[in-house]
């Protein structure tokens, strides 16, 4: 009888010490990001592509009126849901200090109380009217398809290094620069108040920032691995969210 009472209390201190199943325990804290500073080159455009927002989104979380200034520094809130509880202090902060007299002779002083935070503006742009299609920006073969899961937003067109890209749809050009990481020299095209188009990879860029362009207008070259290999990176975005291309554009 004891025996028999010294084996359950084994079993039960063996049972006591194995881990709860997987399924019942607490998922790690969400990683999404509630802020973003503000750098130098940052636009606002660049920043709402960056989070998949649409600038109008973000401009009204941020109580940003035309034509959106934004300063280095200031913290802009990335959390859609709170809208209409956006604070105005936050667009009025500047975050470049200025240096005290005592720390400097007085003409330099007097040059640092002078300085201001560089200054982002967004143009009020006019936009194309009446009806437009889409149509490919260059001629290749997409090697990459945009994914359902959203892991990859997008296509890769391969093609020949300095083909010539054209815009996919009448537009004005809304960013170009190198800015945003992952997309080397990149161009993002306004076309209405709903779509985007974006042009990453390029060898070389022949428009500018606020430039009108027309559909298949010239706008840059296909840029080239280091083996050589062109391609070209081209995504779409309605409302700031990605959409798959193949959607929208023709069949080849």
């Amino acid at each position: 009888m004891l025996a028999f009472i010294a084996c359950c209390c084994l079993l039960f201190v063996g049972c006591g010490s194995i881990p709860a199943p997987v399924s019942s325990r607490t998922p790690p804290p969400s990683q999404k990001i509630n802020y973003h500073i503000v750098g130098q080159g940052d636009t606002l455009f660049a920043i709402a592509w960056r989070y998949e927002l649409s600038v109008e989104s973000l401009a009204r979380a941020n109580a940003l009126s035309r034509p959106y200034n934004i300063n280095i520094g200031q913290r802009l809130s990335l959390d859609m849901g709170r809208v209409r509880y956006a604070s105005e202090k936050s667009t009025q902060r500047k975050a470049l200090p200025v240096t005290t007299k005592k720390s400097r002779p007085p003409a330099r002083a007097a040059r640092a109380e002078n300085r201001q935070p560089v200054v982002s503006k967004i143009k009020v742009y006019d936009l194309p009217k009446g009806q437009w299609h889409w149509q490919w920006p260059v001629k290749g073969v997409v090697s990459r398809h945009y994914d359902n899961n959203r892991t990859f937003k997008g296509l890769n067109v391969q093609s020949k290094p300095g083909r010539v890209v054209g815009a996919a749809a009448p537009g004005v050009v809304v960013y170009a620069g190198r800015g945003l990481r992952g997309y080397g020299q990149l161009l993002i095209i306004k076309h209405s108040e709903t779509y985007l188009s974006a042009y990453a990879h390029n060898r070389r860029m022949y428009v500018s920032e606020g430039q009108r362009v027309k559909a298949g207008e010239k706008i840059s070259e296909v840029g080239g691995d280091p083996e050589n290999n062109g391609r070209l990176y081209f995504e779409i975005r309605k409302n700031g969210k990605p959409v798959d291309p193949i959607r929208l554009l023709p069949r080849l």
